[in-house]
């Protein structure tokens, strides 16, 4: 049984953020990391409203983990 979602925020290709979960099929996006979080828990509410938790394999209530990628900084 999982205990937490697991999710990966990056820098969108073309502008703001995105947000997508390792263990369920939900993307989402945002300009900034406050958008892309109230839309990332937003979604995951919508996909999660009628299933079973235990049937997917999570424990009640899981917490969401983020994982932010950051882009590398050079220094000269």
């Amino acid at each position: 049984m999982r205990y937490t979602i697991k999710v990966q925020i990056y820098v969108g290709e073309e502008s703001g953020f995105v947000a997508e979960c390792l263990d369920l099929p939900v993307v989402t996006q945002g300009q900034t990391l406050d958008e892309v979080v109230r839309n990332l828990r937003e979604a995951i509410e919508l996909h999660l409203e009628d299933e079973d938790l235990e049937t997917l394999g999570f424990s009640p209530n899981p917490p969401i983990v983020v994982n932010y990628e950051m882009a590398a900084i050079c220094r000269n």
